[in-house]
């Protein structure tokens, strides 16, 4: 039997995760099923997430190993360089940057 521990973010703020104990030869698709996520997040759309295994891209038919940690990764809501973008907008020029806070009497870049 392996074990194999399921992971995702089903809603914002929202983290599923859930040891399963798998079979030889079982599937990302067979771990996200006996995980009971779509029983218990029903709203979820499981199938339109994107595999991975440790943060690494996987296809639905991949083996999954003893001790993998199987995500579930959900589509981007906004393109973080568009949020960055807008957030400088609001906030405006005044303040930015890394060295924006300098302690009294500290160099230039410190």
């Amino acid at each position: 039997m392996l074990r194999v521990t399921v992971a995702c973010s089903p809603a914002v703020r929202v983290v599923f995760e859930e040891v399963v104990s798998l079979p030889e030869g079982a599937c990302v698709r067979d771990a996200i099923l006996a995980s009971g996520l779509a029983a218990t997040y029903p709203a979820f759309d499981w199938q339109a997430a994107a595999p991975g295994i440790w943060g690494r891209a996987v296809e639905w038919t991949q083996e999954v190993a003893n001790l993998d940690r199987v995500e579930l990764c959900r589509p981007l809501a906004v393109d973080p360089k568009v949020a960055r973008r807008e957030r400088f907008k609001q906030q405006g020029a005044r303040g930015t940057g890394l060295f924006a806070h300098r302690r009294k009497g500290g160099k230039a870049g410190y």
